[in-house]
């Protein structure tokens, strides 16, 4: 009877473990949506169709960042993902909101950016960045990017893209098509 017992035990375990890693694969895909919907632009307009905040808050609960930045320099909040996510096929290394909290000088331009690890082509994320009236950078230094913050931790040598999804971006791309 015991040895009927403990593979009902064993059984039980595994739909466990099997329900909490779909659980937690759905939770990533809602985080990543979540962030798509961010960064992209309300048609006809330069401002973005989600909230920021909140979606950083949805990384926050799921454990993926810190509840408080890494850094926060001139109007910009940095987060470093603590544990591996994606977003458009890529790794997502840093998440950044950048917002008024009380006037430090000029030029806050409010939105999001993303930095990520490239594992295959770009092309997905510069469609997005076009679509989306985005600025996109490939190369990008992300161990200068982040030091230049303050932000001291290292990365692997890889190759990293940043897109950034803020007003002004979206401003100078409308100029642009002028």
């Amino acid at each position: 009877m015991s040895k009927y017992s403990n593979v009902r035990s064993i059984f039980a375990l595994i739909l466990l473990s099997s329900f909490l890693t779909i659980s937690s694969a759905s939770n990533t895909q809602d985080l990543e949506k979540r962030l798509s919907i961010s960064l992209s632009l309300k048609k006809g307009t330069t401002e973005r169709v989600g909230d920021s905040r909140e979606t950083i808050r949805s990384y926050m609960k799921e454990g993926f960042v810190n509840r408080k930045p890494n850094q926060r320099a001139d109007y910009t909040d940095y987060y470093i993902l603590k544990k591996p996510a994606m977003f458009m096929g890529h790794e997502l290394i840093v998440i950044e909101e950048e917002y008024i909290s009380r006037y430090i000088g000029c030029c806050v331009s409010p939105g999001m950016g993303v930095t990520v690890k490239i594992s295959s082509s770009s092309k997905k994320f510069e469609n997005f960045a076009a679509r989306n009236k985005c600025t996109f950078t490939n190369n990008v230094n992300i161990q200068a990017e982040l030091e230049s913050v303050n932000i001291k931790t290292k990365f692997p040598r890889a190759q990293y893209a940043s897109l950034s999804c803020r007003e002004r971006d979206a401003s100078r791309q409308v100029q642009l098509s002028r």
